[in-house]
């Protein structure tokens, strides 16, 4: 298995696409140096950068870069016979899907980690003097990396479909689009995947609730879509032909 996922890191490191793990902190950076949420005066100073820095990272950033990683880890077995070459190793196709999904998921970890550190990089630049939230500013991180998982298995499904890497990067933009409508939905939110990641990240929510979000929405909207896709995705390579 770690054989796989080194293969599978070695790929991603070839495509050049790493450098996205870069792109989505900078910008939150960059938003929350422009300023903060209006209105949170007499609060935790932290806050209002984080819910500034949170909304556009959550709602675009985070699920767009998911798919984007998603789309790039199938693209050399589609490319000149890649998937006989892969197979015909002493390998399972089983242990071949998980190294995927490893990857992709400690990927979005380490880019979590890195919006970590741009989260404290703004009140260190900002100077400001209010306790650093530690509690809230961790359960936003592993919240919204935990959403990503159902993106993950999703976008790794239609990467195993599609040959083109366009095609499920296009389908992952059209449902990302959508989401500050969604948001602003009761209805539909909870239940919307791509919505996921920015409703278990945002601080603005109920802070006893689990990531934010009722402990019923973390497993039917995370869990439950989560385990469709991802097994979606596992019959599907045990069954595809090459």
């Amino acid at each position: 298995m770690l054989g796989l996922m080194s293969s599978e890191w070695f790929k991603l490191r070839k495509s050049k696409v790493l450098s996205l793990l870069l792109v989505a902190p900078l910008i939150g950076l960059l938003g929350g140096l422009a300023g903060s949420i209006p209105g949170m005066e007499g609060i935790n100073e932290w806050y209002g950068k984080i819910v500034m820095m949170n909304f556009s990272y959550g709602v675009l950033l985070l699920p767009l870069i998911t798919g984007v990683f998603a789309a790039v880890i199938c693209r050399y077995e589609h490319q000149e016979g890649g998937w006989k070459q892969l197979l015909a190793l002493p390998v399972t196709r089983g242990n071949v899907y998980l190294a995927k999904f490893l990857v992709l998921i400690l990927m979005m970890l380490v880019m979590q980690l890195l919006y970590l550190g741009s989260i404290y990089l703004v009140g260190t630049i900002g100077a400001i003097t209010d306790p650093f939230p530690m509690d809230i500013v961790w359960k936003s991180i592993l919240g919204g990396w935990v959403a990503t998982f159902p993106l993950i298995a999703l976008q790794l499904w239609f990467s195993l479909i599609f040959n083109s890497f366009a095609m499920p990067f296009a389908i992952n933009v059209i449902f990302t689009i959508p989401n500050i409508l969604v948001l602003n939905s009761e209805k539909f939110s909870p239940f919307y995947p791509w919505s996921q990641p920015f409703l278990m990240m945002n601080i603005g929510g109920s802070a006893e609730d689990f990531f934010f979000v009722p402990w019923e929405q973390v497993l039917t909207a995370v869990g439950g879509s989560f385990l469709l896709f991802f097994i979606a995705g596992y019959l599907y390579l045990q069954r595809k032909a090459v």
